[in-house]
C-alpha cells in the first residue's frame, strides 16, 4: 500500500451518522479515508436488543455507501470479518498500522465510557488523535456548565425557556407563543379505542439489512428481544420520510394523547423518530422549525407543537448536559440505597400485572416503549419495590433501540428513579395504581384490583405505592410537593398500615431475581 503521510483517519462511530459531523467537515474526502466498524464490546457491554443491534449496523452500512456515493474514501470493518479485533481501540490500532495517518480525527463519542478508552489511545498512540466537539446539539457542554454553575435547582423547565429564547423557537416576540410556556396540562387526554390511530412508516428490510438481520441472528441470540419483523428505516432518506409522516398523520393529536396507553397499542400518536434521531440520521434543530412550521400554518395544534419541541429541545438536550455535567460519578447514584435485584420478569413480561406485561412485551417485540410506559410503569415499578437503580439503568440501555448512555442514563437515574437524590426532579415519579388506571385500559383486563388497596387481590403498585412513602419518609416528608400524600398516609388506620407493610413485604420477598440474563 501506497501512504500518504498527510492522510488522515476519520473515524466515525454508530451514533455518528451524520454528513455534517465535525470530524467530516474538517476532513478532505480527496485525501482523507472514513473509518468505521462494527466491534464486539459495543454490541455486548450489555446484552442490546437485537432489533437494536440491527438497526446499528445496517444504518451504519448503509451510510458507509452514503459516503462512498459522495466521493469519499470508506475502510467499512464488519463483524463477520475474521481478523476483526473487537473493539475501538483495536481497529484504530489497525488503521494506524495500514494507513499511517497523519492524524486520527475523531468527533467526540455520546458515551462518556468510550471517550476515556479513546483518551487512554491519545496517550499510548505512536499517532495523533484529535477529538473534535459534538456539535449536531443545540447546546454544547461548556454552555449547559455555564447555565448550571451556581443554580441551586437544576430544573429542565429553565434550561429549556433559555433554548426556547436562543432558538426562537414558539416565540412572539419575546413572549412564548399563546403566553404560556408549557402546555403540558393539555397533553393528559387517556384514549379511547375508537379513535383512528396511525402507524409509523415502516420499511421492508433491502439486501444490506436481510444480510444484517442474519448475522445479529447467528452472533446475538442470546440476546434480549424478537429480531423479526424488522421494519425500522435505516437511511436518512427513510428516517426524513418516518419524520414527515408523522407531522402529517400523527402529531395534531400527539400533544392530547402523548401520555395515553392502550393494550396492544405500540404506538398511538408518538413519532418513533429517537432512534434516528439519536443514531445521527436526523437532525433535532430541523426536526423543532419543521414542527414548529406546522403550528404557524394551522395544521399543528400548539399543545401538539409545545409536547413535542419540548422533549426535542428541552429534555433531550438537558438530559446531554447533565450526563456530561456529572459523570462518572452520576452512574453509582442511589439516594435511597435500593439493592433489590431487577426481577426476573422484567425479560420475559411474564407478570400478572398487565401494565408491566404489556409494556415489556411490547418492548421485547418492538424495541420500543412511549415515555409514559418507561416512567410510570416499568419505572415506577422499580422504584417503589427498591429496585438497585444502576441495575434499571442497564435494562433500559439494553432494551431499547433509541437507548444510548448520555439520554438514557440521566432519565433512568435522575427522572425515573430519583437516584440522585432530587437534582433532575422536584420529586419521586411514583403512583399506586389509579394514575395507571386513569391514562390506560391496563387495569380492566388485569388478575389485580386496582380499587383496592391492600386485600389479597389489590394491585401490587396500590399496597407497593403507601409502602415505599413509609419505608422514605425520613428522606420525603420535607419535601412540599410529597405533603399531601404524607398527610392522606397518616390518616389511614394503624390496621391498614401494618396490612400495607405485610403485603409489600410478601410481594417483595417472593420476586424472583433473574438467573438468565445479567
Amino acid at each position: 500500500m501506497i501512504h500518504d503521510a498527510s492522510r488522515n483517519v476519520i473515524l466515525v462511530m454508530g451514533d455518528q451518522l451524520s454528513a455534517q459531523l465535525s470530524s467530516l467537515r474538517e476532513a478532505d474526502k480527496s485525501r482523507d479515508i472514513v473509518l468505521m466498524t462494527e466491534v464486539l464490546d459495543e454490541a455486548q457491554y450489555v446484552r442490546h436488543h437485537r432489533k437494536k443491534l440491527a438497526f446499528v449496523f445496517s444504518a451504519m452500512r448503509h451510510f458507509a455507501d452514503e459516503l462512498r456515493a459522495d466521493g469519499w474514501e470508506v475502510c467499512y470493518r464488519s463483524l463477520a470479518e475474521p481478523d476483526n479485533r473487537g473493539s475501538f481501540t483495536g481497529e484504530l490500532d489497525r488503521a494506524v498500522e495500514i494507513y499511517s495517518p497523519a492524524r486520527v480525527v475523531v468527533t467526540e463519542p455520546g458515551e462518556w465510557r468510550v471517550l476515556q478508552l479513546l483518551k487512554v489511545l491519545q496517550r499510548r498512540s505512536n499517532c495523533s488523535i484529535d477529538i473534535l466537539p459534538d456539535d449536531r446539539f443545540i447546546c454544547s457542554t461548556s454552555e449547559f456548565a455555564t447555565w448550571a454553575e451556581g443554580r441551586k435547582e437544576l430544573r429542565m423547565e429553565f434550561f429549556y425557556r433559555e433554548l426556547r429564547k436562543h432558538t426562537g423557537l414558539l416565540m412572539d416576540g419575546e413572549t412564548p407563543a399563546g403566553g404560556q410556556w408549557n402546555y403540558d396540562r393539555d397533553n393528559r387526554k387517556p384514549a379511547k379505542r375508537d379513535l383512528l390511530m396511525p402507524r409509523p412508516l415502516r420499511f421492508p428490510p433491502d439486501k444490506t439489512t436481510d444480510t444484517v438481520l442474519e448475522l445479529v441472528s447467528a452472533r446475538f441470540s442470546d440476546h434480549f428481544g424478537t429480531l423479526r419483523p424488522f421494519h425500522f428505516a435505516v437511511t436518512r432518506h427513510d428516517a426524513e420520510a418516518a419524520f414527515d409522516h408523522f407531522v402529517e398523520h400523527a402529531l395534531p393529536l400527539f400533544g392530547d394523547y402523548q401520555d395515553a396507553m392502550l393494550a396492544g397499542e405500540a404506538y398511538l400518536y408518538h413519532s418513533v423518530i429517537s432512534i434516528y434521531l439519536n443514531a445521527g440520521l436526523l437532525d433535532a434543530l430541523t426536526l423543532c422549525r419543521t414542527v414548529e412550521r406546522g403550528y404557524r400554518a394551522g395544521k399543528v395544534p400548539l399543545n401538539s407543537a409545545e409536547g413535542f419541541i419540548r422533549q426535542v429541545l428541552g429534555w433531550r438536550e438537558y438530559v446531554r448536559g447533565i450526563y456530561w455535567l456529572k459523570m462518572p460519578a452520576y452512574a453509582e447514584s442511589n439516594a435511597f440505597e435500593h439493592g433489590r435485584p431487577l426481577p426476573d420478569f422484567y425479560w420475559t413480561g411474564e407478570t400478572p400485572m398487565r401494565c408491566m406485561s404489556e409494556a415489556i412485551s411490547q418492548s421485547r417485540h418492538e424495541a420500543y416503549a412511549h415515555h409514559i410506559q418507561r416512567l410510570m410503569v416499568t419505572g415506577n415499578f422499580a422504584l417503589l419495590a427498591g429496585i438497585r437503580p444502576h441495575a434499571v439503568h442497564e435494562w433500559y440501555l439494553s432494551v431499547y433501540a433509541d437507548a444510548y448512555e448520555w439520554v438514557e442514563l440521566p432519565n433512568t437515574l435522575g427522572m425515573s428513579q430519583f437516584a440522585d437524590g432530587g437534582l433532575m426532579a422536584s420529586k419521586p415519579y411514583i403512583s399506586s395504581g389509579a394514575y395507571i388506571n386513569r391514562m390506560s385500559d391496563y387495569c380492566g383486563s388485569c388478575r389485580y384490583d386496582v380499587n383496592d388497596r391492600s386485600g389479597p387481590n389489590a394491585c401490587p403498585f396500590n399496597y407497593l405505592y403507601w409502602n415505599f412513602l413509609a419505608t422514605h419518609r425520613r428522606k420525603l416528608s420535607s419535601n412540599r410537593r410529597m405533603a399531601q400524600m404524607y398527610r392522606l398516609f397518616d390518616n389511614l388506620s394503624t390496621d391498614d398500615k401494618a396490612e400495607i407493610k405485610a403485603r409489600a413485604r410478601a410481594f417483595l420477598d417472593d420476586l424472583r431475581p433473574s438467573t438468565v440474563w445479567p
